[in-house]
């Protein structure tokens, strides 16, 4: 199982949340810190690109545990609802090329 943990007491702001991501997903040396780039770089889970540490099959999922949510939330409730909707919109880029959405978030 592909799980990545994201450790939220990491996250400051903006700059700090790309780069804990960076980190966390592996994306690239030039990855933009922004949504776009963000977005992009998991919308090519399936693929062995560089754009992350993984290479998921057709049938594989990316689970991303989310630690503390309650505090991330209460902290930085731009930065939380900004990850589900990107998420979100990653996996739906996925289901319109007729893919199973590959990014699974677990709240804990």
């Amino acid at each position: 199982m592909n799980v990545v943990r994201i450790n939220t007491e990491q996250i400051k702001d903006w700059a700090s949340f790309h780069l804990v991501c960076k980190e966390a997903f592996g994306f690239p040396e030039f990855y933009g810190a922004n949504m776009n780039a963000w977005i992009d770089c998991l919308s090519y889970l399936d693929s062995d690109d560089g754009m992350t540490r993984f290479n998921l099959s057709k049938d594989e999922r990316l689970f991303i545990e989310i630690m503390d949510i309650e505090n991330f939330n209460s902290r930085l409730p731009e930065i939380f609802d900004a990850l589900v909707e990107w998420t979100a919109f990653v996996n739906n880029r996925y289901l319109e090329s007729n893919e199973i959405p590959k990014i699974a978030l677990l709240f804990l």
